[in-house]
């Protein structure tokens, strides 16, 4: 994501934004939202001249329009953000109109910007300075490949060689033939992950046919495969050494920790009434909420309140494991200072 302050006093104000990736168009769909003015160049329909012989012509062209936003849509598998609103701006104003925006596609947000839209935007900005993370899981007989977006891990593609357990030397080369040829389509960092000496083996390969490959490859010994292998790498911190805070990682460690204080009795609250009780008592440290939950203009002027008496506030993802386990819980926690 490209990101450009137009004009900003006391938090409200136009940002240019230019999404290049499908995960900022996932960002721009939590930054965008009702009420949000947002301008972009787009197509719309307009009458041309005509005779009373033939039918009346109309065509599209290019326009600026200033759209205020009712809804906005991710549609994942499409590659596509769908903004749909009224023109307060350009022509046929009061009419609805939607924007498809895919990346590559520049609009301007006027809104007035709350603190974790900042920092939703900061990491957006930040991680376009990196490949795309992959996580290939590799154990007898199948590789799972995994990209890692930032709302969570993707699935790939799967490569299935039957049962290589005992198979001769052969066997285990086409294997790891077939899984190489789908990961040098890959680009920016790669993790090699699994149980056992499978995993190796494979890394070796890469090392000795695709060496460009390997000085992006990293290791790493997990007790799970597939999926499983991905969330033990985040929960690791393995991603930390590759390009920073991946913000995933932090949403793995704090949720693990919500789970166990709750196991325990320990210092934590959980659901929006628990949790408005802490914030009101002062006793909350780091407040966890769903990035659905904010969609909800209650739970948005909760977490303000929680900032203002100095918590910390941390936005999961839905998309991702620990954003679903958050979900069960109601779409809220926070982590205590002390037991109330």
């Amino acid at each position: 994501m490209k990101a450009e302050i137009l004009e900003l006093k006391k938090q409200f104000g136009e940002i240019r934004l230019f999404p290049e990736t499908l995960d900022d168009l996932w960002h721009l769909s939590h930054l965008v939202g009702p009420g949000d003015l947002v301008f972009a160049t787009t197509f719309r329909s307009v009458e041309a001249a005509t005779d009373k012989i033939r039918p009346e012509k109309v065509e599209k062209r290019p326009v600026r329009l200033g759209i205020r936003v009712e809804k906005v849509e991710f549609h994942q598998h499409t590659n596509r953000l769908r903004i749909a609103g009224v023109i307060e701006s350009g022509v046929d104003v009061s009419s609805h109109h939607t924007l498809n925006v895919e990346p590559g596609y520049e609009i301007s947000v006027i809104k007035r910007w709350r603190s974790f839209d900042c920092e939703r935007l900061k990491r957006a900005v930040d991680a376009s300075a990196y490949g795309v993370v992959h996580v290939a899981s590799v154990e007898e007989g199948e590789t799972q490949i995994y990209r890692l977006r930032q709302f969570g891990p993707e699935w790939v593609t799967t490569i299935m060689l039957g049962s290589s357990k005992g198979a001769d030397t052969g066997a285990r080369s086409v294997f790891f033939e077939k899984s190489l040829e789908a990961l040098e389509l890959v680009t920016g960092p790669l993790i090699v992950a699994g149980p056992g000496f499978v995993k190796e083996e494979f890394a070796d390969y890469v090392r000795r046919y695709a060496p460009e490959l390997a000085e992006r490859m990293l290791v790493i010994e997990t007790r799970r495969i597939g999926r499983g292998a991905v969330q033990e790498v985040i929960g690791q911190g393995v991603l930390d050494r590759l390009l920073g805070d991946l913000h995933l990682a932090r949403e793995v460690r704090l949720m693990d920790e919500v789970l166990l204080r709750i196991a325990t009795e320990g210092a934590v609250a959980y659901g929006i009434d628990d949790l408005r009780r802490a914030i009101n008592y002062g006793a909350a440290e780091t407040v966890l909420v769903t990035d659905t939950l904010l969609r909800d203009e209650r739970a948005v002027g909760l977490v303000e309140q929680a900032e203002y008496v100095g918590a910390s506030v941390v936005v999961l993802s839905t998309e991702f494991e620990p954003g679903e386990r958050l979900e069960a819980l109601g779409g809220a926690a926070a982590l205590l200072r002390y037991k109330i």
